[in-house]
């Protein structure tokens, strides 16, 4: 039940990535747009915690996105601008997918112990041979 629960919080932080990064793509030319995506991007990666289904599950969704709306539309135009407001949104995409990587959590050890071998023993050295 545990694990279900983890799918379900990363399919909604799936979404939510995906829909942050859809607004973020649409505001970014506007002079309020692209400082309010940053801010709700970083605030939003600040508060998840990390790990595998909660933090990455948002930064892959949203740098997938961005990363999907970046090449050229059916209509020969761009979603995202070809200025330093697009570069700093596709920046922001590369940021935030490393944040999403590096703030993981340290593997960890078995709870169980391995079993335990037997030591090996060295031959016994002979004092008859004579040099």
């Amino acid at each position: 039940m545990h694990t279900l629960a983890r799918a379900a919080a990363a399919a909604g932080l799936l979404v939510v990535g995906a829909g942050t990064a859809l607004a973020s793509v649409a505001v970014h030319q506007l002079s309020w747009g692209l400082p309010l995506a940053v801010a709700a991007t970083v605030v939003t990666l600040v508060a998840l915690p990390p790990g595998w289904w909660s933090r990455l599950s948002f930064a892959l969704a949203w740098a997938g996105f961005v990363g999907w709306v970046v090449g050229p539309r059916a209509d020969g135009g761009y979603a995202i601008s070809s200025d330093a407001r697009g570069y700093g949104l596709v920046g922001l995409a590369l940021l935030v997918l490393v944040v999403g990587i590096a703030t993981l959590p340290r593997p960890t050890r078995r709870t169980t112990p391995a079993p335990a071998r037997e030591p090996r023993t060295a031959p016994p050295a002979s004092l008859d041979s004579a040099p």
